[in-house]
């Protein structure tokens, strides 16, 4: 397996559509920088939120996830509140090819603060837009900038492409657009 770099990232992006809207060079001037990197994208996140809350006790439950539990907010900032949760979307919508695999992780510039981001890689033929999960382990509340930076993006291509792609196997979260809760 080998991580690939800034030139395989903008070929497959600006010719097979991988990553769209797509950032050529790394944007960092009065924002959290996103954009391609050496070895990675820096993907940004969207102006869609979700905000745990605890209004009405639910209980949350992978299995049998009640929407309830959010508040939603859109907006250029979300306040996630002191040892909270939030979900949100990136800007940027994917299509990985059968041969890789990525992992995603949190900015710097967030974890600095105590604020997580927490993705899930994306698998072989994965596509959609992302979706974020960010905790705030502070007992302060964080602000999070929507249209900026929030996490890291590695590719890693594999020797060989897999047997059954996520495509092949009709992955839940195929295709997925906007804040995507849990399904079963």
């Amino acid at each position: 397996m080998s991580i690939m770099n800034d030139r395989w990232i903008t070929e497959m992006a600006t010719k097979h559509g991988m990553i769209e809207p797509y950032e050529s060079s790394q944007v960092r001037s009065g924002v959290i920088s996103y954009g391609v990197s050496a070895y990675g994208y820096d993907m940004r996140v969207a102006r869609e939120f979700k905000i745990f809350t605890n209004v009405n006790s639910s209980i949350v439950d992978p299995k049998n996830f009640d929407p309830k539990s959010f508040v939603e907010i859109e907006g250029d900032t979300c306040i996630v509140p002191p040892n909270s949760f939030a979900l949100a979307r990136s800007v940027e919508y994917f299509r990985i090819p059968r041969n890789i695999l990525t992992i995603c992780v949190g900015k710097s510039t967030y974890a600095r603060c105590g604020i997580i981001t927490n993705v899930t890689p994306f698998e072989p033929e994965w596509e959609g837009f992302v979706t974020l999960e960010i905790s705030n382990t502070t007992p302060l509340p964080a602000k999070i900038y929507a249209n900026e930076g929030i996490a890291q993006v590695l590719f890693f291509k594999g020797n060989a492409p897999p047997l059954v792609s996520y495509k092949d196997k009709k992955g839940k979260y195929q295709g997925q657009v906007g804040v995507t809760l849990p399904k079963i």
